[in-house]
């Protein structure tokens, strides 16, 4: 079967700048899409994470009423409704420091 002289033709080269731009576009479409697996990635690692150990019960003094808590290294801290931050040991659950909060 005869071939057309338009399928035989080679494509026209393109010029340098417009050879440069197409690969410039390849280029950042897919370091685009590698920073997006990889956004993706580090979010479900984060939110799918055993997460931060915590203590199995907190003694707190007689009257107080906790409202916040937070973990540090070494220690846990309570925040109380009467505007006191109960500070803890997190290996004996001791509690080491009172802060008022004024």
């Amino acid at each position: 079967m005869p071939t057309s002289p338009e399928q035989d033709a080679p494509e026209p080269e393109l010029p340098a700048n417009l050879q440069f731009l197409r690969r410039l576009i390849t280029v950042l479409t897919a370091v685009m899409i590698g920073g997006l697996v990889v956004v993706v990635a580090l979010l479900v690692t984060r939110f799918y994470g055993d997460g931060p150990e915590m203590p199995e019960s907190i003694s707190l003094p007689d009257g107080t009423e906790a409202t916040a808590f937070t973990k540090g290294e070494g220690w846990y801290a309570v925040v109380t409704k009467d505007n006191t931050i109960l500070i803890f040991d997190a290996m004996t659950g001791q509690l080491k420091q009172t802060i008022a909060i004024e």
